[in-house]
């Protein structure tokens, strides 16, 4: 096999699969000649408006952790010799993370490319998932306060709990 073959993008099959995807939902919203396909993509393009200025704030977000903080403060506090502190430090900042999978999973990314360690990331994911103190008033408001509460004492110590295991079973492992 030559050693100058191009690597393949790494976001390529997953936006192959989703204009598949798309493409085919159109098709189907066309053959049903209700002008359905006409109602997904405006639907479309109102969510894009509306999601795209926080998608660019996140994608400056991700490029700014990556360049501009100094490695020596990344590998101190959340890099892999951090071990505790830096995964408490993922638990904290993924419960206070706000936003959705759009705009958190790049920042995520740009911050273990930076040099977190493997703990810290799946501390922050795990705390970003299961805490997520920005929707707390809204859950509250629509599951009331006592499963809420519930909620938060059965998860409170994984996020913790995950960053350890990763910490001690996969800080070898380089998977991005």
């Amino acid at each position: 096999m030559p050693e100058n073959r191009r690597k393949i993008p790494r976001m390529l099959i997953p936006t192959l699969i989703m204009a598949v995807v798309a493409v085919t939902l159109l098709i189907i919203g066309y053959t049903r000649g209700g002008g359905e396909h006409i109602m997904t993509l405006k639907s479309a393009w109102g969510i894009l408006i509306e999601v795209l200025p926080l998608l660019i704030f996140a994608f400056i977000i991700a490029g700014a952790v990556q360049h501009l903080l100094p490695q020596e403060v990344i590998n101190r506090w959340i890099g892999a010799e951090s071990g505790t502190r830096g995964i408490l430090a993922g638990v904290v900042t993924g419960g206070f993370m706000p936003g959705g999978p759009v705009t958190s999973l790049p920042v995520a990314a740009a911050i273990y490319k930076s040099g977190a360690g493997i703990g810290t990331m799946v501390a922050f994911l795990t705390s970003w998932s299961l805490w997520a103190f920005a929707r707390l008033p809204l859950e509250i408001g629509i599951m009331g306060w006592r499963f809420t509460a519930v909620r938060l004492a059965c998860t409170f110590f994984m996020p913790f709990v995950a960053g350890l295991l990763a910490h001690w079973f996969f800080s070898n492992v380089k998977i991005m």
